[in-house]
């Protein structure tokens, strides 16, 4: 039998984290997962996002049950398990460090294009919203607790070249590269968590990754600021970066 392979992709909003599940599930050997401690973090946090008491009562909210759950058996007697996870969600007594046997990534996007992705959605307050800070800090505990810096990914280097640099995130990752994560069906999906209708429109109209991005949106003052308090975190990780 084929080894088990469980991928954690760490993420912050707004960053084409949904068309990369939608990539990974187009395998044949892939489950995957939307965001599974979603609703433990709006339990705890009571941030007041869109559809909070609706994802609250649909999920399992307990921070060491989702944990087990997650570095269980993979679903329907898949060989890997693509887990779309936020760190900025993890405000419980879970963290990076309780998945050692995952094999962990890292997906960013500038500061710039996630401001004003993000605030076209919902009220954007504070730049820790948008977890570049909590990112960073997982990538750097990861890269202390293995010798070895992770595979990071920057959204517009998917966008410009989508099948060389998943090339090279399948080969950090140690799986096979399948021309199969280039397109997926349009709609919604079952693993989609019920928030999809209201953060996924775009996506669910979508066969594939999108067009080459643009120049960077330009913000005013108060978003502006927002995105300059999320680039050295950006930045640092952007480093990184796997290039086709």
């Amino acid at each position: 039998m084929s080894q088990a392979i469980l991928i954690a992709m760490w993420s912050g909003p707004r960053n084409i984290s949904t068309a990369m599940m939608r990539s990974f599930g187009s395998r044949a050997d892939c489950a995957v997962s939307d965001e599974p401690f979603y609703g433990a973090f709006l339990r705890d946090s009571r941030e007041p996002h869109p559809m909070a008491e609706e994802i609250i009562a649909d999920m399992d909210c307990d921070w060491n049950s989702v944990t087990a759950k997650s570095s269980g058996p993979i679903p329907d007697r898949k060989t890997v398990w693509y887990q779309k996870h936020m760190p900025h969600h993890m405000v419980g007594p879970i963290n990076i460090t309780h998945f050692p046997q995952h094999r962990h990534a890292f997906l960013i996007r500038a500061p710039e294009r996630v401001v004003s992705s993000y605030r076209n959605k919902n009220e954007l307050r504070y730049p820790e919203m948008l977890g570049f800070a909590k990112l960073r800090s997982y990538f750097e505990m990861e890269a202390d607790r293995t010798g070895n810096a992770p595979p990071v990914v920057d959204s517009d280097d998917i966008l410009r070249n989508p099948a060389g640099v998943l090339e090279k995130l399948c080969e950090a990752l140690g799986i096979a590269w399948d021309t199969a994560m280039l397109s997926w069906a349009k709609g919604p999906y079952p693993e989609d968590g019920i928030w999809g209708a209201h953060w996924y429109d775009k996506v669910n109209a979508s066969t594939g990754f999108g067009a080459s991005p643009g120049p960077l949106p330009r913000l005013d003052d108060y978003f502006g600021i927002l995105a300059d308090a999320c680039r050295e975190d950006y930045e640092a990780l952007k480093r990184y970066a796997l290039c086709a």
